[in-house]
């Protein structure tokens, strides 16, 4: 299991990208969370298999029909919060 924190950066908000992400990362059985950041970005921790994990960053840079990903951060998250399921959270 690995822990990933990515931050998303583009055409990312107003466009259903928060819901996009959460039905990919349910897709592919990860834990975790995501929101909206007040900068204009996405911000995401996600949980499961490396495997699987590298698949929802692939997904993550190629973005939802209606975004433009620009860039996206990745970095280990070594927080200790429990994660449980994925959900979406309030924009920080």
């Amino acid at each position: 299991m690995i822990r990933r924190r990515l931050r998303i950066t583009g055409k990312v908000q107003g466009v259903f990208y928060r819901a996009w992400f959460a039905e990919q990362a349910e897709s592919l059985g990860l834990a975790g969370w995501v929101r909206n950041r007040a900068d204009g970005s996405v911000e995401a921790v996600v949980e499961g298999a490396a495997e699987t994990v590298e698949q929802a960053i692939e997904r993550t840079r190629r973005g939802s029909p209606a975004s433009r990903v620009d860039d996206v951060e990745v970095s280990d998250d070594m927080s200790d919060e429990r994660l449980d399921g994925f959900v979406t959270r309030r924009t920080l």
